[in-house]
């Protein structure tokens, strides 16, 4: 159990560490969302959520919970459907059943 805090704690550090490193991060930020306007090292969470909820059934839904995830973690994952690994933070957001939060 110690070693997992531990490991855990170092995995955290390290990414805020890479976080904070990267001086190009709207760079990175550009490259990991498609067809998004980012001004001032800030993504248009508009935008990226219309992109990515087009073709869902629940396009309202959609967009409030992309926006919400989108405000949070500063990106959205690029495409309509899946490529999660793009933004970690907007994949790892769980809502209090489990499930993903973020489309």
């Amino acid at each position: 159990m110690a070693i997992s805090k531990i490991l855990l704690a170092s995995l955290l550090l390290s990414l805020l560490s890479l976080r904070f490193a990267d001086s190009s991060d709207t760079m990175v930020t550009t490259n990991m969302v498609e067809n998004s306007v980012i001004t001032d090292g800030k993504i248009d969470c508009g935008q990226a959520c219309a992109e990515r909820c087009k073709l869902s059934s629940r396009p309202n839904h959609c967009n409030r919970a992309c926006g919400t995830c989108c405000s949070r973690c500063d990106c959205v994952p690029p495409g309509t459907y899946n490529n999660y690994d793009a933004c970690p933070c907007y994949r790892d957001m769980t809502t209090h059943d489990g499930k993903h939060k973020c489309p």
